[in-house]
């Protein structure tokens, strides 16, 4: 019963409800995943030449050894700019499902809002892990990571699923992409895996204070006092006194 219970929840919060606001919004419902996703095929295709793939380089290309502001500046087109190590279809297929689930359940700013913050965090702890070398309880970096070419939109999947199993209660869901990073970054140690663990723990942070701006929300909410019981009857009629008669309401 458990299991049926957990399955039934989650079919409706992950399924059912998005499918139900996709069918009143239609394909403009979809446009923040559309964007997504054709923004990685654009910088896909223009990296396959010489030029471009400067262009691209330079425009989002991150690495930790560069200047903080240059890295923040290059972040936002970073989620656009494929992996080199990770096949691209498939990534745009997990991609344009985490941002059209996202943008159906979350809406569009609290999507941009939580895919940004998740990749932001992991591109700034890489620099901690370097400032505390290799080594260094077990989470430190060696100087030569910071020329690692750090792109692609993993973190953002990773983080968007992550925040949307905590908010709806979808274990499941939660179990097949934020456990599998956990999975993939001790079998791989690489710094792809240590992003996604952060972008884990950030989206998981993320959807807890949520959770409890909500209830906090919904204590401060007055409750409004019953009104009073209204009588229904007929109204007794005002005597009429006749003419020349002083009136005793008068």
């Amino acid at each position: 019963m458990f299991l049926w219970r957990t399955l039934r929840g989650e079919w409706e919060g992950i399924v059912a409800d998005p499918l139900r606001r996709l069918r009143r919004r239609g394909l403009p419902g979809l446009s923040l995943a559309f964007l997504a996703a054709f923004g990685v095929i654009f910088f896909h295709a223009v990296a396959q030449h010489r030029t471009g793939a400067t262009v691209v380089r330079l425009l989002g290309g991150v690495y930790a050894d560069l200047p903080l502001w240059l890295a923040l500046l290059r972040t936002p087109v970073s989620l656009y700019v494929p992996a080199l190590d990770l096949p691209v279809w498939a990534g745009i297929t997990q991609l344009f499902l985490a941002f059209a689930l996202a943008e159906l359940v979350l809406g569009r700013t609290r999507t941009l809002v939580i895919s940004y913050a998740t990749t932001l965090a992991g591109t700034l702890m890489v620099r901690v892990m370097l400032a505390i070398g290799p080594g260094g309880l077990g989470i430190g970096l060696p100087p030569q990571v910071g020329q690692v070419l750090d792109t692609g939109p993993s973190a953002a999947v990773v983080g968007l699923f992550t925040y949307i199993s905590v908010v709806r209660r979808a274990p499941i869901v939660f179990t097949l992409t934020g456990g599998s990073m956990v999975w993939e970054s001790i079998a791989v140690p690489n710094l792809a895996g240590r992003e996604h663990l952060i972008a884990v723990g950030t989206a998981i942070a993320m959807a807890l204070v949520h959770e409890r701006r909500n209830r906090d929300r919904r204590r401060r909410r007055p409750r409004h006092e019953p009104m009073p019981p209204v009588v229904l009857g007929p109204v007794p009629a005002r005597p009429v006194m006749p003419p020349g008669r002083p009136s005793l309401l008068a």
